[in-house]
């Protein structure tokens, strides 16, 4: 159930608020999101199929993180492609639109994270950085989607840039606080 929850609100944080204004998520959604932007190529999908790695290396470093973290990815990538006609759905401005967005997606990851699960990709990674190295969660997403928005800082542009640094930022924030241990 928290795979299916989180899964909605994720894909439509992507889809209902960060596509209309070519905002980014961090990670491989990150890189999905820009595929998608650039060459019309379904989130989802690319999302999955860049996470094809990581889940390699998930299962050859941790079992159960590989198994939990490709049951989130398939359920994100495919609501996240369904989801898509959200698009055209909300047409809020860019400041609300990163806000939501950076909520609806914080708020799914978080809940997947409190029982175990993800959306594969570098929210597998995240969790691995996360247990290695003795960090929060969402200070180890923060890290990784930092550097995927640097990188697209390019061809983004200086509003998308600074837009999607703002919904990374609540992502990470939101996912700490929602992916605490029920009993803490």
């Amino acid at each position: 159930m928290a795979v299916i929850v989180g899964s909605l609100l994720l894909s439509i944080g992507i889809n209902g608020f960060l596509v209309p204004h070519q905002l980014l998520d961090g990670g491989i959604t990150g890189l999905a999101l820009i595929l998608h932007y650039y060459f019309g190529y379904p989130t989802g999908l690319t999302m999955l199929l860049l996470s094809i790695p990581l889940c390699i290396y998930a299962w050859v470093y941790d079992r159960d993180f590989c198994y939990n973290g490709f049951l989130g990815l398939i359920t994100a990538s495919i609501m996240i492609d369904l989801l898509e006609p959200l698009k055209t759905k909300f047409l809020l401005s860019i400041l609300p639109s990163a806000l939501l967005g950076g909520a609806f997606i914080g708020i799914g990851v978080g809940i997947m994270f409190r029982y175990k699960a993800s959306t594969g990709g570098t929210d597998l990674l995240a969790q691995m950085i996360s247990e290695y190295f003795s960090i929060t969660i969402g200070v180890a997403i923060l890290m990784i989607d930092g550097l995927i928005a640097a990188v697209a800082f390019k061809t983004l542009g200086l509003q998308a840039f600074l837009f999607s640094c703002i919904t990374i930022c609540f992502i990470g924030v939101i996912t700490s606080l929602m992916a605490r241990p029920l009993n803490s």
